[in-house]
Order: structure tokens, then C-alpha cells, then sequence
């Protein structure tokens, strides 16, 4: 059994079409060719754009030469009114500088530290769940943002901001499309962006949530009351080469990416997780298994559940939360046969790379046992991209692995879930993959 496939477009329709398909849902836009495409090129009036679908020209562009090869402005457009400038948004000197600040915060012995934090949202996402029909994603949603606010504000997501804030991304995360009218047309800067009247206001709302949560945190840090949670450790780190330390605006800039990177990439992987375990039962009793043996509930636990670790990681081939990354060319650039000009886009899309069928054996099958195959090794290290690579891979990708590993654990320790007939979900693009009405499945108490 493989899980659902997008629908494709026709190959051949109008520039207008496409754009219209490509705002609604970027992975209904997608031609079923590009799944065996070492590189595509797609021409606008505007400008031209370019599929990167092979490991050496992923490697080149993410790994190699990443300074030539900044993120693309068209994209940061949509996200700009809640991200700011944010280190997701940044490139060049100020993303270096904004990366030597956050990175610390997250370096090894820190998802020790946190592993408590996770732990204890993970316990509260089990006694949330309740037997019968389940909106899954509703329901990972309020754990990964809990997780969030546990170990970046050490205050769960029953606090009043915490849980406002939740609130407010949720009628956010639908009314963004992952692109606007400045991914296809470029808008002079003076010109007006055409965002949607409620995404506006909703980033604002949310931003202003946030920044009572630094506020508060600036004024616990200067009497020396505050945790030492990541929070604490990100606003207190000065930049070891300018000795700056952020500005409330910046940090208010670098919660909501947090936010929006840790809480909605991880709800995505999540969810969908949960929905191949209902297809593939096996699995799931393997993986519900592994957590029912765990007599402890420290970090050394994670050593013990390589079978959920690899049915995770193959939920995030299949689905990965941010299913393409753009980047633009500095200069003329030559790869394989074709010149991409200076200003082209450089479109790198885990989806299809890592559904590649001249890459991946049996590329749309779930099969969490191809990690141990010389074929699963091979593109792991070469076509197998959720976090991103090189400079600019995801700060928190060891972070999201014990989370998302552990919190599917916990769940399917107590509860069993199954598919809901006739209510198969379709994979779309909005801030990530989710599905277009949602991901339901039964839930049953799992009998030890």
C-alpha cells in the first residue's frame, strides 16, 4: 500500500493557470515529469526558474557556494508582515551574525536540557487525547506548540499569552498561502504587497502576543529571575564578534520563527505520521511496542526507539513540512546543459527529491526499513533534505528528532489509531504539507 499522491496538473497550460494553481496549492501545480527530472526550467514574462532535482546540483547550491546562492527575496515577501527579519528571511552578513547568537542555544548538551520540557508536553498530548473520531492535526498541533512555549518560555500552553498566541497562528497559518503576487511579479520595493487583509492583522496580532512574552522576559532577566530556558539563553548570548546582543525587535523577529518553524513543521510531521501508522498497523504495534518498554524518562530513552526513529524519518520523506526552498542566482550560472541567468530561481524541493524515481527504490512506498539498505543509506546522504543542508540546515533539526520521535511514542503507547473510511487526506501546501480537510482518524485506548 502507498500512501495518496498529490494530483497533478496537465503538463501544458497558460502562465495565468499555472500561477493560479501554483498561489492555491504548490503541490497540485506539479507535473508528475518533474518526479524524474534531474532539472526543469519554468519561464515567466518576469523572470526564470529553475528545479534543482539532482544531489550534486542540491550540494552545489545549499552546501558548496551558499553565499551565492542567498534565499530568495520573491519568497520572504509572504512571510515577511509576521517573520520580519527574521534569520529564515536574512541572508548574507546579518543571517551570519543572527546565526552566531541562535546557534549556541541549541548546540548538543542543550536537548538534554530541554528533553524535560518535551517530555512533560508529550504526556500532556496523551491525556488530551480521547477515544473516537480525531481532527489528528488539531491535536499535534496543540502539542508541538506547546513544546514551543515549555522550553523557549519554560510556561505551558494553558498560560494566557502562550495559549493566545496559539489561537492566533491558527486562523494565521490558513489564511497564508506559502506565496504571493511578489513570488512571480518583481514588484518594485516602493509598490505596495498585495497581502490578504486578515493574514496582515493576524501577524500583527501575533507579533504584539509576542512581544508581551520578550518584554516580560527582558524585565526577568535583568532582576535575575529568569529560567534558563532557550529563551534566556538566545537574549542573553552577545554576538562573539560585535558583542551585541539582540534587540527586543530582533527577538521578537526570531520568536516567531520558532514558533512558526517549530511549531507548525513539527504538527505537519506529526500528523502525517500518525495517519501512516493507521495504514500501515504493523508499524504501529512495533513502534507502540518500543514505548511500552521504557521504564525511564530521561534523555537516554531515545536511544531506545530506533523503530520510531526510522518510521519518523520516512514520514519526513514522504511529507516533508517545507516542501521547496528557493534560492537566487548572484551570477550567470551553468548547470548541466543550461544557463541560468543572474536573478533566476533556484527552486530545491524536497518533495519531489525525495520521491525522485531515479533515486529512491520503490520512492512512493512507506517502508521505514529502506534506512538500512545500501539504497536508503546512499540518498539519505545524498537526496534526503527535510531540514535543509549545509550552512543554512535548520537550527533545531536534532531538536525536532527528539521531539517528534518521542511525542509519537507517547501517543501510540496508549492510544491505537485507524483510518476513517472515505476520509483518505490530500496532501497541500499551505505554511507546510497538510492535509486540504484535515487528517481524521479513530483513536482507541491500546490494550498493553
Amino acid at each position: 500500500m502507498s500512501p495518496p499522491k498529490p494530483p497533478s496538473r496537465p503538463d501544458h497550460v497558460s502562465l495565468w493557470r499555472y500561477m493560479q494553481l501554483f498561489r492555491a496549492d504548490i503541490l497540485s501545480a506539479q507535473p508528475a515529469r518533474l518526479y524524474r527530472a534531474r532539472m526543469a526550467e519554468f519561464r515567466t514574462p518576469f523572470f526564470r526558474s529553475f528545479l534543482m532535482n539532482q544531489p550534486d546540483l542540491v550540494k552545489t547550491v545549499l552546501k558548496d557556494r551558499p553565499d551565492d546562492f542567498p534565499k530568495s527575496d520573491r519568497i520572504g515577501e509572504g512571510l515577511r508582515p509576521l517573520l520580519g527579519n527574521s534569520v529564515f528571511l536574512t541572508n548574507g552578513d546579518v543571517w551570519k551574525r543572527q546565526r552566531r547568537i541562535i546557534d549556541p542555544a541549541f548546540e548538543g548538551g542543550r536537548l538534554r536540557e530541554t528533553f524535560p520540557a518535551i517530555w512533560n508536553a508529550s504526556e500532556a498530548a496523551a491525556g488530551r487525547l480521547q477515544e473516537g473520531v480525531s481532527e489528528i492535526e488539531a491535536q499535534t498541533s496543540h502539542a508541538a506548540a506547546d513544546v514551543i512555549f515549555r522550553t523557549l518560555f519554560s510556561i505551558p500552553i494553558e498560560n494566557e499569552l502562550a495559549a493566545a498566541v496559539f489561537e492566533e497562528f491558527r486562523t494565521y497559518q490558513r489564511s497564508q498561502p506559502i506565496l504571493n503576487l511578489a513570488a512571480f511579479v518583481p514588484l518594485p520595493r516602493w509598490m505596495p504587497r498585495l497581502f490578504r487583509g486578515d493574514t496582515r492583522a493576524s501577524a500583527a496580532r501575533i507579533r504584539a502576543l509576542i512581544t508581551q512574552l520578550v518584554v516580560q522576559r527582558a524585565d526577568e532577566i535583568a532582576l535575575g529571575t529568569a529560567p534558563q530556558d532557550l529563551a534566556t539563553k538566545i537574549m542573553t548570548t552577545a554576538d562573539p564578534v560585535t558583542g551585541e546582543t539582540f534587540s527586543p525587535e530582533e527577538m521578537v523577529d526570531q520568536v516567531a520563527i520558532f514558533f512558526l518553524a517549530g511549531h507548525e513543521t513539527s504538527a505537519s510531521a506529526l500528523a502525517w505520521a500518525l495517519y501512516l501508522m493507521a495504514l500501515y498497523p504493523d508499524w504501529q504495534d512495533k513502534v507502540a511496542a518500543e514505548a511500552q518498554a521504557l521504564e525511564i524518562c530521561d534523555f537516554s530513552v531515545m536511544s531506545k526507539l530506533p523503530i520510531t526513529r526510522d518510521v519518523f524519518r520516512e514520514t519526513l520523506r514522504l511529507y516533508p513540512p517545507v516542501p521547496m526552498m528557493v534560492r537566487q542566482a548572484t551570477q550567470t550560472e551553468q548547470f548541466r546543459d543550461r544557463s541560468a541567468p543572474r536573478g533566476s530561481q533556484l527552486v530545491i524541493s524536497p518533495w519531489h527529491l525525495h520521491r525522485h524515481e531515479r533515486l529512491w527504490e520503490r520512492p512512493d512506498d512507506f517502508d521505514p526499513a529502506r534506512w538500512h539498505t545500501e539504497n536508503g543509506k546512499s540518498c539519505q546522504r545524498d537526496a534526503y533534505i527535510p531540514f535543509s543542508a549545509g550552512a543554512r540546515v535548520c537550527t533545531g533539526a536534532g531538536f525536532a528528532m527528539v521531539e517528534g520521535v518521542l511525542i509519537l511514542a507517547r501517543l501510540l503507547r496508549d492510544f491505537e489509531v485507524e483510518t476513517v473510511p472515505n476520509r483518505d487526506p490530500v496532501p497541500v501546501a499551505h505554511l507546510t504539507v497538510r492535509a486540504r480537510d484535515g487528517i481524521w482518524l479513530n483513536l482507541r485506548k491500546r490494550q498493553r
